[in-house]
């Protein structure tokens, strides 16, 4: 049996337990930090498989490992798991039409239950087949909370949890099934407290020092900030903390987070600088004083192209999942609950992708059916974020994308929460096992790839990881 046959054979015999793992993690919608449930399920199903398992690295509870080794134990395979949920976004499964099902409760609207049961699945399949076929090496899952949140990677990078490893693979739920040709943007992000003095508006507001006057005096600043930056930069804010809900008091202290992207984080730092200098002449104007927390930094991801060759590869042999009549229906449904703003621009991605001949087809079946190559050349700027760029900086490290969701589907929505517990993710997920499972085995046998793709981070870090974040700067598990 070739090692294609075997690892979808695995994964299909096994899952029913993935799904049901996929579905407890759906239900428990555990925000950043927080996902004790969900870490504890997967820990337990790494040990329940023989792995050893390692919880609360890097100073955060629900970060953790599970490793399994066999003969020489080389190379060191990672998988990367998350599985923190979204606020506001709860939703019952499988219902096109908006429903929640805890009121303004947490919801998977970015897949993350489908991404850590997916390469669960993998990291087992994978020991499964050291096992049998006597293959040396050493299959570590790396469970990583919080993506949605301030990030866990790049506190995990900078206290040396990657160190060691030869190569990550991990993926994300999407609408496409390729290899994601895509450079993400670093971030940075803090929250600016001022302080000022209260008094009464009414009476004394000449003895009182508006703390939330700064804060709207600092976005006003960034506003005319946004004309002077590089156009890829971006400059994100939201009221943390207004000051009280008194009209009638000078607010004393407010509390207002900014979060800046650029390409590079070398680009980020120096807004981020700028940003706080309008932060100080906030605080100047109103006789308040501001100090800033420094909480999250995400580097910038680029795609390994050594190791996207051999997910390629393994993208085309595995294919896209396997669709039935009802998901197509089901997708369409969902396809038919966005707005014609969103309809449009879908549209218009679909005939990009598929050809304008297709488009007809497509909006009848919004699934993708086809598996799209990658090239180093189609590789473009993504104006989002995420901390497994920092893994990639420290150790050679590639993301898939499978389709789990309609075409035209936007994520961090109530229709990805629902799509996320439906056959939709459950068939996306276990494709992407299966695609992350081959393409682990087959780096292993290749240690040329290996090199390869560590030269291109050697060119990348120089020698060796820069954590963005300063040593001083803790995980903030309930401050972000």
């Amino acid at each position: 049996m070739t090692d294609r046959l075997w690892t979808d054979d695995y994964i299909e015999k096994n899952s029913g337990r993935f799904i049901e793992i996929s579905d407890s993690i759906w239900e428990y919608a555990e925000l950043a930090f927080h996902e004790f449930k969900s870490a504890k399920l997967i820990e337990d199903e790494l040990k329940r498989n023989g792995f050893k398992v390692e919880s609360g690295l890097a100073g955060i509870p629900t970060a953790f490992k599970g490793s399994f080794s066999f003969g020489s134990g080389k190379p060191v395979m990672g998988l990367l798991g998350e599985f923190d949920a979204l606020s506001g976004l709860s939703q019952k499964a499988g219902v096109p039409e908006k429903s929640e099902l805890i009121p303004r409760g947490a919801g998977h609207g970015c897949g993350h239950c489908a991404l850590g049961a997916g390469s669960l699945a993998a990291a087992v399949a994978v020991k499964s087949y050291m096992e049998e076929f006597k293959m040396d090496g050493t299959v570590i899952y790396f469970g990583c909370p919080a993506e949605e949140g301030a990030g866990s990677k790049q506190f995990m990078a900078r206290a040396g949890v990657f160190d060691g490893v030869d190569f990550v693979y991990t993926w994300h739920p999407s609408t496409k099934n390729m290899v994601e040709s895509v450079h993400s943007n670093a971030i940075m992000g803090a929250n600016f407290i001022f302080e000022g003095r209260s008094s009464h508006a009414g009476a004394t507001p000449y003895l009182g020092r508006s703390a939330l006057d700064a804060c709207e005096l600092m976005s006003v600043g960034c506003n005319y900030l946004r004309e002077h930056v590089i156009p890829e930069a971006r400059i994100h804010y939201a009221y943390i903390d207004a000051g009280g809900t008194a009209p009638n008091v000078v607010q004393d202290h407010a509390v207002v987070r900014y979060e800046v992207r650029a390409p590079y984080v070398s680009q980020v730092k120096e807004l981020f600088e700028r940003v706080k200098r309008v932060a100080d002449g906030a605080a100047m104007m109103t006789d308040t004083s501001v100090s800033c927390e420094l909480s999250m930094a995400f580097t910038e991801y680029i795609p390994n192209t050594a190791l996207a060759a051999v997910a390629d590869e393994c993208m085309k042999e595995i294919g896209a999942p396997r669709w039935s009549e009802e998901d197509y229906e089901l997708a369409k449904s969902f396809f038919e609950s966005y707005n014609d703003e969103v309809k449009a621009s879908a549209k218009k991605d679909i005939a990009e992708t598929f050809g304008e001949e297709r488009l007809d087809e497509k909006l009848q079946r919004p699934l993708d059916d086809d598996t799209h190559p990658f090239s180093e050349d189609k590789i473009r700027l993504q104006a989002g974020s995420t901390d497994v760029g920092d893994v990639g900086y420290a150790v050679p490290t590639l993301n898939i994308n499978v389709a789990t969701a309609c075409l035209g589907n936007v994520g961090h929505t109530w229709q990805m929460t629902a799509q996320s517990s439906s056959s939709l993710s459950h068939k996306g997920m276990l494709t992407a096992a299966k695609i992350l499972a081959l393409s682990l085995i087959r780096t292993a046998k290749r240690p040329e790839t290996i090199s390869e793709a560590k030269k291109e981070v050697l060119k990348r870090n120089g020698g060796k990881y820069s954590c963005p974040l300063p040593d001083s700067v803790k995980p903030p598990l309930e401050t972000y």
